[in-house]
């Protein structure tokens, strides 16, 4: 059977009356206008990424709607039911902003309701964190966030998160997709009993916020530091000016025309932080008021993106990878000045994040263990060592992590965290960017760059998946005058040295990345995104700094290396 055939055979089936009539229009519609837009709804089914499932909306296999969520969560309960046999089984549920949303969460609750699981689902829209948060507050065995992060408005999907808060890893990853297969349409129980279902809301914000106020380490400078805040539409604004108030920030100030939730996202391109167009409006309210920080978050309130004054007082973004630095920075040292740091604790970071956290930790006495992308992987590396304390994580993806109450990328605890390091450094008579520098003197000036290509629908997968064959396949000797000298390819978990020939293990799960080393020590990672069509590349390089003096003459010098490199590979 062609690929043609089978599309249409599937296709068809959505025209029966196991599904709702609007549905049945729908694809009828497809059917007619045929094309690739028949072909993308339907030619595979969604799977788990590093986010979980996720995809546009509307009808079909490959689309996120009432079916491919009921099958999720049909095949999410009788995996639980066998993982916890003769168990109260309890679920939480929260939403973000985005369009269908609340819906698609009131459907979910449904379906485990029907299958006899007690179900806890939030009043109204709240922050990821705080579902991930929930969890173990509750003593439930799982969790679900519908939400597409920072993707565009046609997005949404379905996190699923295991009893310990974080998102699910192996093996319950695959064996939660295995069940979910055998499900078909049919099998989902749409209808459950109303008394299962609670609603919550006021007490769990209060105890999350709590947590929150736990991780602060001192009140200098709070008073005098003033900050821009934008919920860019999404759900921080549910959390985020509670918990920054309750952690002594008084000069507090929201971009209101971004501060009403909107899946529509109105005010911008996307409600990513990690783009600049994203924080404009807020950048421009800073310079209006002459603020010292900006904070802006994604529509699930898991993302930071800031913006700070530098050297000559222009405000200026901060990418993730400077964010983390600065964040983890101001950890280490308040551990340190307490006493607390005895060698029992470690840092998180993901094998695309910064190579400074790891000489960071080293200087300290500490572990940086590195993981997959993905903060799955940061919170299975805390469920992997129990004896050790969490000290924090991030990702160069704009999320960050602090202690453990939470196991996933945390925008409110993180933001809060990071107007601390300001007020603090202020303080001090210094700023947020004067730390940077000073981070840079001290362990190694490391300068990130991020190349995102986008390749969508079916011919889009399959240029990507050739694209990561000829990086394998056709390893350069140099790239931009530095020599190769490691490759670590994680889909076979083997790194080997080109000047040696010999090889080693990579102790990790597999995934499709590929990541090149030089003799300079740049780091240059190609990685397909796990949950959008896109695929990325990394690159990262370093250069002592000497003198702080120094810090405009060698980032310039490592900005020409980024752009030899990217140069020489195309990008």
């Amino acid at each position: 059977m062609s690929l043609e055939q089978e599309v249409l055979q599937r296709a068809q089936a959505w025209t029966t009356e196991t599904y709702d009539l609007l549905t049945q229009q729908e694809v009828q519609k497809l059917i007619s206008e045929g094309g690739e837009a028949l072909t993308d709804a339907f030619y595979k089914d969604l799977d788990f990424g590093t986010g979980g499932l996720r995809g546009v909306m509307g009808a079909g296999t490959n689309r996120i709607n009432k079916y491919t969520m009921g099958m999720a969560t049909q095949g999410l309960s009788n995996y639980l039911k066998a993982q916890f046999p003769n168990e109260e089984i309890s679920v939480a549920i929260a939403h973000d902003s985005r369009n269908n949303s609340k819906e698609f969460t009131q459907q979910v609750a449904q379906v485990f309701a029907a299958n006899q699981i007690k179900v806890y689902v939030f009043e109204d829209l709240r922050p990821t964190p705080e579902l991930s948060f929930a969890i173990r507050h509750l003593g439930c065995k799982s969790g679900i966030v519908i939400t597409a992060s920072h993707n565009p408005p046609e997005y949404n999907g379905y996190k699923v998160y295991w009893s310990d808060g974080g998102q699910l890893v192996p093996p319950h990853d695959t064996a939660v997709i295995d069940e979910v297969r055998k499900v078909q349409p049919q099998d989902v129980q749409f209808s459950g009993e109303s008394d299962l279902i609670e609603v919550i809301g006021k007490e769990i914000d209060e105890a999350y916020w709590a947590e929150v106020k736990k991780q602060s380490f001192s009140d200098a400078g709070k008073d005098d530091l003033k900050i821009v805040f934008t919920s860019i539409h999404g759900t921080s604004i549910k959390g985020m000016p509670e918990a920054m108030a309750l952690c002594g920030f008084t000069d507090f100030h929201i971009v209101e025309e971004q501060a009403e939730p909107n899946g529509n996202f109105p005010t911008v391109v996307s409600p990513n932080p990690e783009e600049a167009a994203a924080l404009k409006m807020a950048v421009e309210k800073a310079v209006e008021i002459e603020a010292d920080m900006v904070i802006g978050t994604d529509p699930d309130a898991d993302r930071v993106g800031l913006a700070v004054r530098d050297l000559f007082g222009e405000m200026v973004l901060i990418n993730g990878n400077q964010a983390a630095s600065v964040l983890i920075y101001y950890l280490l040292e308040q551990w340190k000045a307490a006493g607390k740091l005895n060698g029992k604790q470690f840092v998180g970071k993901t094998i695309v994040t910064t190579n400074l956290i790891d000489k960071m930790a080293e200087a300290y006495g500490l572990d940086c263990p590195n993981c997959l992308t993905g903060f799955k992987w940061i919170a299975d590396l805390i469920r992997k060592r129990p004896d050790m304390q969490f000290i924090g994580g991030g990702e160069e993806s704009y999320g960050y992590m602090i202690s453990d109450f939470v196991r996933d990328k945390d925008a409110i605890c993180s933001g809060v965290m990071l107007a601390e390091a300001a007020a603090w450094a202020k303080s001090r008579g210094s700023s947020f960017y004067e730390m940077l520098i000073e981070v840079y003197h001290k362990f190694g000036f490391y300068l990130e760059d991020l190349v995102s290509m986008t390749k969508k629908g079916k011919s889009g997968s399959e240029e990507i998946a050739q694209m990561m064959t000829d990086f394998r396949k056709n390893t350069p000797a140099e790239i931009a005058g530095e020599k190769i000298v490691d490759v670590l390819d994680y889909d076979s978990q083997i790194a080997k040295n080109i000047l040696t020939g010999t090889t080693s293990s990579i102790n990790l799960p597999k995934s499709n990345v590929v990541q090149f080393i030089t003799d300079k020590d740049s780091k240059i990672t190609a990685r397909p995104s796990g949950t959008e069509p896109k695929i990325k590349f990394y690159i990262s390089v370093n250069s002592p700094l000497a003198q702080t003096e120094d810090f405009e003459s060698t980032k310039q010098e490592l900005q020409d290396r980024i752009g030899a490199i990217k140069g020489a590979l195309g990008l």
